[in-house]
C-alpha cells in the first residue's frame, strides 16, 4: 500500500537512536522529507546517514535540546528555511529516570515536565501555524503504555506523560475540522537501549538477575517477544497518511497485548 507521503515533511523529536531513529527510517522509506532532531548532534549525524541511505525524501539533522525554548525556536527556523512547511510532528524524548514517589523532588518533576511535556508543547506551538495554512496535518505523540497502565517505580513518567495525552486529547478536538488529526501512541516493551536501562534497575530493586528480569517482563506479553522499534515506525507512518484522515484523539497501544485493560 502507497501511503502517499511523498512530498511530505516531517520533524521527528529525539531521532538519534531507538523508536525516534526507526521512525524517521520508515517515514523516509515512505517519500517523506525528514527532519531529525536530538541533543547529541554526533549521534544525531550518524543516525542521519542511515536514514538518508534508505529514504526517498531529503533527510536533514538538527542538534537540539527541545527542553530550550531558544534551541526549539532555532529548528523550526531550519525547518522554514528548508522546506517552508510542515505536515506531520512526531513529538518524541527519553524518559525521566526512574523511581518511586519518595525518591523524587520538585526540582525532578519540573525536568520531567519540561522533557516530556512542554517538549511537546512547544514543538506542537510551532508545527500548528504550517498545518493550518497547509489544511492538512499529522500529530503523533510517542508515549508509554503507563499513560494506561502505570509502571512501578516509574512514577514521574507515569504522571507526567499522563498529562501530555490530555492536552492532545483536547487538543484533537479544537484543531480537527481543520484538517488536523492529533494522535497518541503507548509503545509496549520495545527492544531498546532504554527498556535495558529499565529492566536492569528492576533486577537491582527487586534482587533478580538481569536475565530474570527479562523473563519476567515477557511473560506479561501474549505475544511471546518484545517489540521492535520499527514496528512503531509503522504504526506512525499509517497515522502520518490520508488513509489514517478519520483517526483522531485516539490513544493506542502497540504492546502485543501486554495491557489488560478494555480502553
Amino acid at each position: 500500500m502507497d501511503l502517499g507521503l511523498s512530498g511530505k515533511v516531517a520533524l521527528v523529536c529525539a531521532s538519534s537512536k531507538g523508536i525516534g531513529k526507526a521512525v524517521a527510517k520508515v517515514l523516509a522509506e515512505e517519500g517523506a522529507s525528514v527532519v531529525m532532531c536530538a541533543r547529541d548532534g554526533e549521534a544525531l549525524s550518524k543516525a542521519r546517514e542511515e536514514v538518508a541511505e534508505s529514504g526517498r525524501g531529503e533527510v536533514v539533522a538538527v542538534p537540539c535540546d527541545l527542553t530550550r525554548s531558544v534551541d526549539v525556536d532555532a529548528l523550526f527556523r531550519e525547518v522554514d528555511r528548508r522546506f517552508g512547511t510542515l505536515h506531520i510532528l512526531v513529538n518524541n524524548a527519553g524518559g525521566p529516570p526512574a523511581g518511586t514517589f519518595l525518591d523524587t523532588n520538585v526540582e525532578m518533576w519540573k525536568e520531567a515536565f519540561e522533557l516530556n511535556f512542554l517538549s511537546a508543547f512547544r514543538c506542537t506551538e510551532k508545527a500548528l501555524p504550517y498545518m493550518m495554512k497547509e489544511g492538512f496535518g499529522r500529530i503523533i505523540n510517542i508515549t508509554s503504555f503507563a499513560v494506561k497502565q502505570p509502571i512501578e517505580n516509574l512514577i514521574l513518567s507515569n504522571g507526567v506523560r499522563a498529562g501530555l495525552v490530555g492536552m492532545m486529547k483536547t487538543l484533537s478536538r479544537e484543531v480537527g475540522e481543520k484538517g488536523i488529526t492529533v494522535n497518541t501512541i503507548c509503545p509496549g516493551y520495545i527492544l531498546t537501549k532504554r527498556l535495558e536501562s529499565v529492566l536492569e534497575k528492576r533486577a537491582a530493586a527487586s534482587g533478580l538477575s538481569r536475565e530474570e528480569a527479562f523473563e519476567m517482563a515477557l511473560s506479561e506479553v501474549p505475544a511471546g517477544r518484545f517489540g521492535k522499534p520499527e514496528e512503531i515506525g509503522y504504526v506512525v507512518a499509517f497515522l502520518a497518511s490520508e488513509k489514517a484522515a478519520y483517526v483522531n484523539g485516539v490513544t493506542l497501544q502497540v504492546d502485543g497485548g501486554l495491557i489488560r485493560s478494555l480502553l
